[in-house]
């Protein structure tokens, strides 16, 4: 995947006015197709398809599009409507408002080309385009948007060749928090709150006030300088998610180059928002670090191993015995009253989420499981049996 950036300044007021009329277009479609799913039908990329074309062929205003645009947004549509029912935890399709969606279009190979510099698009949609670095190959599509700045950009995908890292032989154990946000067996890997979003409260704040002053009642069109203020806040919301994307991103190369074996805490931290971490918690980015750590371990060939949360702050790193009580929040040391082990709780945590792995040992290394943590452990390895009950939750 390659990205590279459109600027607002440089695009001609009539180039946006088609790109936002193409995104309308399709638009269009998509709430079209989730219209005929509400009603009873069945519809799949093949009746779809043959819709557009009946559609195109009696409406002027459909003609003016690009059918390559108009056929992706369908194509796009019926594999988010196949997911739906493959994948857990995944929703149908529903329909994109005007005010809320933001445009995105996409174009394969026949609807789109590159040359001196330009990207040019169907319907005589030229736009100059300033590249983040050179492309290695020919690109196979390109999707155009917009993000909530205003601001344009184009995504090629296009075929890399990837550099295979060193071989390593380590094994690391990983543990979310909030205090610290990824807690390891390794100290020198650990990933700690640099609260980026907390550094920007006070202009997030003022803009956020700004808003609320000029903002006019329902129904009336919204002045210049709502605008402007929304724009503001919207920097600043985007500045401090491109820095958690960064700070991820480094930790986790340092991790994957490290480690062959990663056992990472397979936690939800949706739960987060329903409590008084809620705003640390979002600002730890603590789901977008963990999904880049499995993207690049699978890439480059490591053994990921997903463990559930249940019971890691209560079992011994030492002698696998469990606590009888679940700890507090604010209790910050592992006492264990069987052996003596005395640790960090979070450090402690991580040590049983890494000794999980340890049954594991005959999976290949391009494989995601899922493991129990260890309920029960004799000499420090872990004693098969019937998975824990998992109604308690975290301890």
């Amino acid at each position: 995947m390659k990205s590279c950036a459109i600027p607002t300044v440089c695009v001609p007021a009539r180039t946006r006015r088609a790109l936002e009329s193409e995104w309308h277009r399709c638009r269009f479609l998509w709430n079209e197709a989730v219209h005929q799913r509400r009603e009873g039908g069945k519809p799949n990329f093949s009746r779809l398809s043959k819709m557009l074309t009946e559609a195109r062929a009696r409406t002027a205003w459909l003609r003016e599009g690009s059918q390559v645009a108009q056929q992706q947004t369908l194509r796009t549509y019926s594999q988010a409507l196949d997911q739906s029912f493959k994948v857990k935890g995944r929703g149908q399709p529903v329909v994109k408002s005007r005010k809320n969606s933001l445009p995105s279009l996409e174009y394969t190979t026949r609807g789109f080309g590159i040359s001196g510099g330009r990207l040019t698009l169907p319907k005589g949609v030229s736009i100059p385009v300033v590249w983040s670095r050179e492309l290695p190959c020919a690109p196979t599509s390109v999707r155009v948007y917009r993000d909530s700045l205003g601001h344009w950009y184009a995504s090629f995908v296009v075929r890399r060749s990837v550099d295979a890292l060193p071989v390593a032989t380590g094994s690391i154990g990983i543990d979310w928090g909030i205090t610290t946000t990824a807690t390891t067996t390794d100290p020198d890997h650990d990933l700690p709150y640099l609260g980026h979003r907390k550094r920007c409260a006070a202009e997030l704040a003022r803009a956020q006030r700004k808003m609320a002053r000029r903002r006019r009642p329902k129904g009336q069109a919204q002045s210049n300088g709502y605008r402007q203020a929304r724009r503001e806040a919207a920097r600043l919301h985007k500045k401090a998610a491109r820095q958690n994307t960064h700070t991820a991103r480094v930790w986790a190369r340092r991790v994957v180059a490290d480690h062959h074996t990663i056992a990472v805490e397979d936690f939800k931290p949706k739960f987060l928002a329903r409590s008084t971490m809620a705003r640390k918690a979002a600002d730890a980015a603590i789901g977008a670090a963990k999904r880049e750590l499995i993207e690049r371990a699978t890439r480059a060939g490591r053994r990921v191993v997903l463990v559930p949360p249940a019971y890691t702050t209560m079992t011994c790193a030492s002698c696998g015995a469990r606590a009888k009580q679940r700890l507090a929040l604010d209790v910050r040391i592992f006492c264990c009253v069987d052996c003596g082990h005395t640790a960090d709780r979070d450090r402690n945590a991580a040590a049983v989420i890494l000794a999980a792995t340890v049954e594991l040992d005959r999976v290949s290394a391009e494989d995601i499981r899922h493991c129990w943590p260890p309920f029960g452990a004799v000499d420090g390895a872990v004693r098969a049996g019937n998975p824990p009950d998992l109604s308690v939750g975290k301890g």
